[in-house]
């Protein structure tokens, strides 16, 4: 598996908060620890943002994408509405999540809590080369179903 070197600044609502981890050795995703200074309460169909305490600096060719947690959805309906957030490489701002509850009832979030994961990721850039027109497929413009799945 390769390992790259990301710098990180922690800042002092972060403080005494572990860095983000890999739970297990082969995880894609490192979970994102909640830097609130007190407990915060999403109320069903709220939206709030919430901070990592982590700034970080993005290597050159990659990015970071930002995730939901797959438990936390399923258990309490709280999903990331802009999922997967993309950290950019040039981006150095505080890590900051928004989070949503789609559930039935109110979820709250305590300092420390793992409320998302981050993943990093090669970035591609697409150079566009403008055509008249395109080579035709076998599918052509179906969508939307057009497979039959």
């Amino acid at each position: 598996m390769t390992r790259i070197h990301v710098a990180v600044q922690r800042l002092p609502h972060a403080v005494g908060l572990p860095l983000p981890q890999y739970q297990t050795p082969d995880a894609a995703g490192m979970d994102l620890p909640a830097a609130v200074e007190a407990p915060v309460t999403v109320r069903p169909g709220e939206r709030l943002l919430i901070p990592t305490g982590l700034i970080i600096a993005v290597p050159q060719g990659y990015e970071a994408q930002v995730r939901p947690r797959s438990g936390l959805a399923l258990r309490n309906g709280v999903m990331l509405p802009n999922a997967p957030g993309t950290i950019d490489s040039d981006f150095r701002g505080e890590v900051q999540i928004i989070v949503m509850n789609n559930g039935t009832e109110p979820f709250t979030i305590r300092r420390g809590d793992r409320i998302a994961q981050m993943v990093l990721a090669p970035v591609v850039q697409a150079e566009w080369v403008e055509q008249n027109e395109l080579e035709s497929t076998e599918r052509g413009a179906g969508g939307f179903g057009h497979t039959g799945h």
